[in-house]
Protein backbone atom coordinates (compact mmCIF):
# COMPACT_ATOMS: atom_id res chain seq x y z
CA UNK A 1 0.00 0.00 0.00
CA UNK A 2 1.82 3.51 -0.81
CA UNK A 3 1.06 6.48 1.00
CA UNK A 4 -1.22 7.57 -1.59
CA UNK A 5 -3.32 4.84 -1.04
CA UNK A 6 -3.71 5.84 2.74
CA UNK A 7 -5.21 9.01 1.99
CA UNK A 8 -8.32 7.57 0.02
CA UNK A 9 -10.10 6.31 3.42
CA UNK A 10 -13.25 6.85 3.11
CA UNK A 11 -14.59 9.77 5.17
CA UNK A 12 -17.32 9.09 7.30
CA UNK A 13 -20.80 10.77 5.79
CA UNK A 14 -21.65 14.75 7.12
CA UNK A 15 -23.75 14.78 10.02
CA UNK A 16 -27.12 15.57 9.55
CA UNK A 17 -29.14 18.93 11.05
CA UNK A 18 -31.13 16.30 13.17
CA UNK A 19 -28.13 14.22 14.60
CA UNK A 20 -25.76 17.23 15.30
CA UNK A 21 -29.28 18.76 17.08
CA UNK A 22 -29.10 15.04 19.28
CA UNK A 23 -25.86 15.26 19.89
CA UNK A 24 -26.81 18.92 21.72
CA UNK A 25 -29.65 17.74 23.06
CA UNK A 26 -27.46 14.88 24.87
CA UNK A 27 -25.15 17.40 26.11
CA UNK A 28 -27.51 19.61 27.63
CA UNK A 29 -29.37 16.87 28.99
CA UNK A 30 -25.98 15.78 30.72
CA UNK A 31 -25.67 19.12 31.64
CA UNK A 32 -28.56 19.20 33.18
CA UNK A 33 -28.79 15.99 35.42
CA UNK A 34 -25.03 16.21 36.58
CA UNK A 35 -24.46 19.70 36.57
CA UNK A 36 -27.91 20.91 37.55
CA UNK A 37 -27.91 23.45 35.04
CA UNK A 38 -31.23 24.25 33.92
CA UNK A 39 -33.39 24.84 30.71
CA UNK A 40 -32.38 28.82 30.03
CA UNK A 41 -28.71 28.26 31.06
CA UNK A 42 -28.75 25.21 28.30
CA UNK A 43 -30.04 27.05 26.15
CA UNK A 44 -28.10 30.44 26.28
CA UNK A 45 -24.69 27.92 26.72
CA UNK A 46 -25.82 25.89 23.35
CA UNK A 47 -24.89 28.85 20.61
CA UNK A 48 -21.10 28.00 21.83
CA UNK A 49 -21.48 24.49 21.38
CA UNK A 50 -19.70 22.73 18.47
CA UNK A 51 -21.70 21.98 15.73
CA UNK A 52 -24.44 24.48 16.58
CA UNK A 53 -24.63 26.40 13.84
CA UNK A 54 -25.59 23.22 11.62
CA UNK A 55 -28.19 21.98 14.07
CA UNK A 56 -31.60 21.87 13.47
CA UNK A 57 -32.37 24.55 16.24
CA UNK A 58 -36.41 23.94 16.30
CA UNK A 59 -36.06 20.14 16.75
CA UNK A 60 -32.95 21.05 19.31
CA UNK A 61 -34.86 23.27 21.37
CA UNK A 62 -38.46 21.29 21.13
CA UNK A 63 -35.96 18.26 22.72
CA UNK A 64 -34.55 19.46 25.16
CA UNK A 65 -37.70 21.38 26.53
CA UNK A 66 -39.40 18.45 25.88
CA UNK A 67 -37.72 15.81 27.74
CA UNK A 68 -37.15 18.21 30.70
CA UNK A 69 -41.09 19.05 31.04
CA UNK A 70 -42.00 15.26 30.39
CA UNK A 71 -39.32 13.92 32.26
CA UNK A 72 -41.60 12.10 35.36
CA UNK A 73 -43.90 10.51 32.20
CA UNK A 74 -40.78 9.34 29.93
CA UNK A 75 -39.18 8.15 33.27
CA UNK A 76 -42.43 5.90 34.03
CA UNK A 77 -42.82 4.88 30.35
CA UNK A 78 -38.75 3.77 30.67
CA UNK A 79 -38.93 1.98 34.17
CA UNK A 80 -41.14 -0.90 33.78
CA UNK A 81 -38.36 -1.43 30.63
CA UNK A 82 -35.07 -1.61 32.79
CA UNK A 83 -33.36 -3.81 35.22
CA UNK A 84 -32.37 -0.85 37.92
CA UNK A 85 -34.14 1.69 39.26
CA UNK A 86 -33.87 4.52 36.77
CA UNK A 87 -31.86 7.07 38.57
CA UNK A 88 -28.93 4.41 38.53
CA UNK A 89 -28.51 4.34 34.90
CA UNK A 90 -25.27 6.15 33.66
CA UNK A 91 -26.40 10.09 32.85
CA UNK A 92 -25.50 9.14 29.08
CA UNK A 93 -28.09 6.31 28.85
CA UNK A 94 -30.96 7.78 31.11
CA UNK A 95 -30.64 10.94 28.37
CA UNK A 96 -30.91 8.49 25.38
CA UNK A 97 -33.69 6.36 26.72
CA UNK A 98 -35.58 9.34 27.52
CA UNK A 99 -34.68 11.06 24.60
CA UNK A 100 -35.59 7.88 22.47
CA UNK A 101 -38.39 7.70 24.17
CA UNK A 102 -39.82 11.08 23.74
CA UNK A 103 -39.03 11.03 20.12
CA UNK A 104 -41.55 8.16 19.56
CA UNK A 105 -44.08 9.73 21.73
CA UNK A 106 -43.56 13.08 20.22
CA UNK A 107 -42.84 12.66 16.57
CA UNK A 108 -44.48 10.08 14.49
CA UNK A 109 -42.57 11.21 11.43
CA UNK A 110 -39.59 10.16 12.64
CA UNK A 111 -39.42 5.94 12.30
CA UNK A 112 -38.75 3.95 15.51
CA UNK A 113 -36.12 2.13 14.01
CA UNK A 114 -34.19 5.81 12.91
CA UNK A 115 -34.98 6.89 16.37
CA UNK A 116 -33.13 3.68 17.90
CA UNK A 117 -30.60 3.79 15.90
CA UNK A 118 -29.90 7.22 16.48
CA UNK A 119 -29.68 6.61 20.14
CA UNK A 120 -27.51 3.59 19.93
CA UNK A 121 -24.90 5.67 17.75
CA UNK A 122 -25.04 8.31 20.23
CA UNK A 123 -24.26 6.02 22.88
CA UNK A 124 -21.55 4.67 21.37
CA UNK A 125 -20.00 7.76 21.24
CA UNK A 126 -20.47 9.12 24.22
CA UNK A 127 -21.52 6.67 26.52
CA UNK A 128 -19.73 3.17 28.04
CA UNK A 129 -18.16 0.65 26.50
CA UNK A 130 -21.72 -1.73 25.81
CA UNK A 131 -24.41 0.84 26.88
CA UNK A 132 -25.48 1.08 23.13
CA UNK A 133 -26.56 -2.50 23.56
CA UNK A 134 -28.44 -1.63 26.72
CA UNK A 135 -30.07 1.18 24.98
CA UNK A 136 -30.91 -0.65 21.94
CA UNK A 137 -32.86 -3.46 24.04
CA UNK A 138 -34.88 -0.89 26.10
CA UNK A 139 -36.09 1.43 23.36
CA UNK A 140 -36.98 -1.58 21.32
CA UNK A 141 -39.24 -2.62 24.27
CA UNK A 142 -40.18 0.80 24.65
CA UNK A 143 -41.32 0.90 20.74
CA UNK A 144 -43.10 -2.01 20.72
CA UNK A 145 -45.60 -0.13 23.49
CA UNK A 146 -45.55 3.25 21.94
CA UNK A 147 -45.78 2.10 18.37
CA UNK A 148 -47.08 -1.30 18.13
CA UNK A 149 -48.51 -1.11 14.81
CA UNK A 150 -45.36 0.48 13.39
CA UNK A 151 -43.11 -2.36 14.62
CA UNK A 152 -45.91 -5.21 13.85
CA UNK A 153 -45.79 -4.20 10.71
CA UNK A 154 -41.94 -3.97 10.45
CA UNK A 155 -41.50 -7.40 11.98
CA UNK A 156 -43.99 -8.70 9.55
CA UNK A 157 -42.34 -7.14 6.45
CA UNK A 158 -38.93 -8.86 7.40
Amino acid sequence: MTDHDQDQTPKAPPKSARRRARELVLQGLYQWQVGGADEAAIEAYAPEMEGFAKADREFFVGTLRGVINQRANLIAQIASHIDRPFPELSPVEASVLMMGCFEMINHAETPYRVIINEGIELTKAFGGTDGHKYVNGVLDKIAAVIRPDEVAARRKGR
